[in-house]
């Protein structure tokens, strides 16, 4: 069994400009993440065509071990605090899948996203079968509702009830900003259906939940700040951001991380577990 939600995330930027936001915010959030790439093994980053599929494909493994305290390291087994990450990015479709080397094929998270030109009203973007369609819930994201961030997450700077783009005239957003958008305004929905498979006897499901938690809050905060920052990179082109992997390869290598998986994420997530398991080797208690 898994659980499977598919999360849709409404902007006011189009198709075309995401692409570029998305690779911009993304390099610049997971530094803030990464501390610099330490612990991010880069094993592929290389064009791929599968099944009339073209994109980049990258596979990466995340070393916990450098982001927990010593006596974790002792105490972890084998394998458990080894993450892989593979992502193809066709865009507008982008799918990605971490694995644990511990919990083998009892432990998966898979994101495959859609960006359409719409409201967010397309039902089954992703063609599942009908019976597996009835199961995924649906969970908009409202990226101007300040319920759903956490006090910890929020920033003012990033806030877009707040800010309001000089570049582009968009914002600040209203609690009706969906509905006042003008119709010139260019518009987009991903729709992210992530898949989380947790096999554990007892913890499965309170497991699965927590991740699917911790997902929703990622896709909120990271396209917050995507519009947030749009002055920053509206305007580049896609050459433009190739240039600055060129002239930062090397650095773009280790930081330029999906967004689903910052280190925090699986801090959290061995936390949860160990908290769970009544070890709490993390806390020391």
């Amino acid at each position: 069994m898994v659980l499977i939600k598919e999360y849709r995330v409404l902007l006011p930027v189009s198709v075309e400009e995401y692409q570029v936001g998305q690779l911009y915010s993304v390099a610049e959030a997971s530094k803030n993440e990464t501390g610099g790439g330490e612990g991010i093994e880069v094993l592929k980053n290389e064009p791929y065509e599968m099944e009339g599929e073209r994109g980049k494909y990258t596979h990466k493994i995340y070393h916990l071990k450098s982001k927990v305290p010593a006596y974790v390291k002792m105490i972890a087994p084998e394998g458990a605090l080894v993450f892989h990450e593979k992502a193809w990015n066709a865009y507008p479709y982008c799918r990605t899948i971490v694995t644990n080397e511990y919990m083998k094929d009892d432990f998966m998270i898979k994101i495959e996203t859609w960006h359409k030109p719409d409201m967010g009203t397309l039902e089954n973007v992703h063609n599942l079968d009908e019976q597996t369609w009835g199961t995924v819930e649906v969970v908009p994201i409202d990226i101007a509702n300040n319920e759903e961030v956490a006090t910890s997450d929020y920033k003012k700077e990033e806030d877009p009830t707040i800010f309001h783009s000089a570049k582009t005239g968009r914002g600040p957003l209203g609690p009706e900003w969906k509905n006042e958008m003008k119709e010139d305004c260019p518009h987009m929905c991903a729709y992210k259906l992530v898949t989380v498979k947790f096999r554990w006897w007892g913890l499965q499901t309170k497991v699965e939940n927590f991740i699917h938690r911790q997902e929703k809050r990622i896709f909120t905060n990271f396209h917050r700040q995507l519009f947030c920052w749009i002055d920053k990179w509206v305007g580049l082109t896609m050459e433009d951001i190739r240039r600055m992997e060129e002239e930062t390869q090397k650095e773009l290598e280790e930081v330029l991380v999906a967004i689903v998986v910052p280190w925090n994420y699986f801090i959290w997530l061995f936390q949860f577990f160990d908290r769970l398991c009544g070890f709490n080797v993390i806390s020391g208690q």
